[in-house]
């Protein structure tokens, strides 16, 4: 017999069908909820917290472990609660906002639409779009990706898709880029003739429904690297309203993206007689390095830590994140998103806490920190967390010293660094030195250009003569592979340290 699960999402109630025994995370999951599972529902993180009651499953040891005292107040971990009966669950409040706005370079008008047309950022962790006409942003949209149900970063999707789950992954993505572009359509009321859409080299499988395996063990090749033309159908959208056509930008490699060639198209890198290099902080950690018109590519795995997956209390950027941390009067003082009371730690303001304890010399150079610090009530850092930050900024860094080392230029000579995402546009990046994320030499020559995939994405769609010009520039770039660089190694080990 069927079971009833209510779910209030803030405003919006949903009834699901359910089966006896049957795991809330699943449940959510089938139904279409946007709801975060940083492990991808194994039970690995404690992140999936949830407000349930109804007739459910007792807690076990392990959830009783993970949440504490947050089970007398109706809390549970939906990938380790069962559904016994009816019951009804309240996800996490607040809406993540995805960065829009972007650096665009100049560019020779020549759109390819004819009234109007859309760009979409498909990023690991928020969609974010713009609909333009006559040249012009005309309407805007963000949500978070759906695919964050199987897990806060690509491996964990690549996994999911490995597991035979890919038909899900695309199709909570497809319906995603059908709500997004419906939704710009309806505020300016009309709906793009021609959509392009940018995005990882996972990401873009996914919507394609192309197998990513390659994309999971050595040699990690890609398939398709798209650069392609496809009709909706294509990328599994049937609504009749929907007749535009979409172009699916062009990666470098199967772990260098779309994203990373439209980011470099709107930094106007590739036109400044200089040495550049270009790093889109996120959970792939992806950078381009231009000397000599030589570009030189690679992507290291930072994770999902500074989306907030892998931290205690770790939360993605929504109200009541601690979003910046500084010191006065010797001691750390924050601010939060919204201005609401302090409920978690998003990356921002991760990266601004370590700095801060640093420079009040409560943490050493090798990440060594005796207690717990209470940042705000309940919201604490710990020793762990701590070493979850060394290898994720620690793999930035080393990706930026391995290219610099591999072209043969020390960091001194390098002229203008570009932070592209949405982490590198709220990052404080004296932050970011001191805690070794990026080398201090680049600090003073940092250059924050916002969501540059979508900004990039929107050029091609004003400017046709861009669609060759990127795929030229792609085709003419030299891919370095981290994973079994022993020079890539030894910069690590020297970046984990503070």
């Amino acid at each position: 017999m069927s079971l009833k699960v209510t779910v209030h999402n803030g405003d919006e109630i949903t009834a699901l069908n359910a089966q006896n025994g049957q795991l809330l995370s699943d449940v959510l999951k089938l139904g279409g909820m946007v709801a975060v599972f940083p492990c991808g529902g194994n039970g690995k993180c404690g992140r999936c917290k949830v407000m349930a009651e109804g007739s459910l499953e007792a807690p076990g040891a392990a959830e009783q472990q993970a949440l504490g005292e947050e089970i007398n107040n109706g809390i549970r971990l939906a990938c380790m609660t069962r559904v016994l009966g009816d019951c009804s669950v309240s996800l996490p409040r607040g809406k993540i906002e995805a960065v829009t706005k972007g650096v665009i370079s100049d560019y020779v008008r020549e759109p390819l639409y004819a009234n109007c047309g859309a760009a979409i950022d498909i990023g690991t962790t928020t969609i974010a779009a713009q609909l333009w006409q006559d040249g012009k942003v005309a309407a805007e949209y963000s949500m978070l990706n759906p695919q964050a149900t199987f897990g806060a970063d690509v491996i964990s999707r690549i996994q999911a898709a490995l597991d035979g789950r890919l038909p899900e992954l695309q199709k909570s993505v497809a319906q995603a880029i059908k709500e997004t572009v419906l939704a710009m359509g309806e505020k300016v009321g009309m709906l793009p003739e021609t959509v392009v859409i940018t995005g990882n080299t996972a990401m873009l499988h996914f919507l394609a429904s192309e197998d990513p395996a390659p994309l999971s063990a050595a040699p990690f090749h890609a398939n398709r690297l798209f650069g392609e033309w496809v009709s909706a159908a294509d990328i599994g959208i049937t609504d009749d309203r929907l007749n535009c056509r979409f172009y699916l930008t062009p990666c470098f490699s199967a772990f260098v993206g779309g994203d990373i060639s439209t980011a470099v198209l709107a930094s106007d890198m590739l036109k400044k007689d200089e040495i550049s290099l270009l790093v889109d902080i996120g959970t792939n950690g992806e950078m381009a390095l231009l000397k000599d018109g030589r570009l030189l590519c690679c992507s290291t795995a930072a994770g999902p830590v500074f989306e907030g997956a892998q931290i205690s209390c770790g939360m993605q950027g929504k109200p009541g994140a601690i979003d910046h941390v500084d010191i006065a009067d010797g001691a750390m003082r924050y601010t939060t998103i919204g201005g609401e009371k302090p409920i978690g730690l998003c990356g921002s303001g991760l990266v601004d806490c370590i700095a801060a304890l640093i420079e009040l010399e409560q943490l050493d150079e090798t990440g060594f920190l005796e207690d717990d610090v209470e940042l705000a009530p309940g919201v604490v850092l710990t020793p762990q967390d701590i070493r979850m930050v060394q290898l994720a900024k620690g793999a930035i860094c080393a990706g930026i010293t391995t290219l610099c080392d591999t072209a043969g230029i020390s960091l001194q000579e390098v002229s203008t660094l570009y932070i592209a995402g949405g982490f590198g546009a709220k990052l404080d990046i004296e932050s970011a030195a001191a805690i070794g994320m990026i080398p201090a030499e680049l600090a003073p020559k940092a250059k924050v250009i916002g969501n540059a995939a979508l900004a990039g994405a929107s050029m091609l769609l004003e400017s046709a003569p861009l669609l060759d010009y990127c795929r030229t520039f792609i085709g003419e770039s030299e891919m370095l592979e981290l994973s079994a660089n022993p020079l890539f190694a030894q910069n690590y080990m020297e970046a984990m340290m503070f």
